[in-house]
């Protein structure tokens, strides 16, 4: 068994797998019709790197790619997908990575990540009364 905190293992490239009610997730943090028809053809690859007590994640597609960096516990601007900027803190819980986004309303949203016992990324997201879910397999 290795001896790798579950944090660490989500580092590296991962492959989209699967997903659901995304949707009902971009629409409730605010993301216009447009943008939601596109993003549901997309099948990102992530990449998510550490250098020293900064991380990053990079996603890549077709449509669009976008990549931030943080110190985790430290708010930081980040520019979403659909452009809205927004206020973002990344913490790490228990093996999880949790995202939490606020934009300029306020509304809040929240992002966990984590990699399961079959070794899939798990994501989690949060708004309001919707809770979807993604999930990455490792790229060979």
């Amino acid at each position: 068994m290795s001896a790798t905190s579950g944090i660490e293992k989500l580092q590296g490239t991962w492959e989209y797998v699967d997903g659901e009610r995304f949707d009902d997730y971009m629409k409730e943090i605010g993301v216009g019709f447009a943008l939601r028809q596109s993003a549901k053809l997309v099948k990102p690859k992530l990449i998510i790197s550490q250098n020293g007590d900064r991380w990053g994640l990079k996603s890549e597609s077709s449509l669009k790619s976008a990549a931030y960096e943080f110190t985790p516990g430290t708010e930081f601007d980040e520019t979403r997908l659909d452009g809205e900027n927004i206020k973002s803190t990344i913490r790490f819980e228990n093996d999880k990575w949790v995202h939490t986004m606020r934009d300029k309303n306020g509304k809040e949203s929240t992002v966990t990540r984590w990699v399961d016992d079959q070794g899939q990324q798990q994501i989690e997201m949060k708004a309001g009364n919707v809770t979807a879910r993604r999930w990455y397999k490792r790229a060979e």
